[in-house]
């Protein structure tokens, strides 16, 4: 895509969704949210969208796949400096 002139996103978020890992309804592993999106940064990617609540647990939709808002920061500033090596 990006040879094509198109910006690349990864969805960080949606993609530790496990679609019903709950049984009822989905699931996520969102400890894998970092990795994924230091792996994806690395790789050259141009936007990292990331789901982020106060507390995912009382999210109205894919609180386990999301980001704890209190542990953003970190993870933006590791994204950044990953970002300016690749640069």
């Amino acid at each position: 895509m990006q040879n094509l002139g198109y910006p690349v996103v990864f969805d960080a978020t949606h993609s530790v969704q496990l679609p019903g890992g709950a049984g009822t309804c989905s699931s996520g592993q969102r400890n894998f949210v970092p990795l994924l999106a230091r792996s994806s940064v690395a790789a050259g990617v141009d936007a990292i969208f990331m789901e982020v609540y106060p507390n995912p647990e009382n999210a109205q939709c894919d609180g386990p796949n999301s980001v704890y808002l209190d542990q953003l920061e970190p993870i933006l500033n590791q994204l950044i400096a990953i970002n300016k090596v690749v640069q």
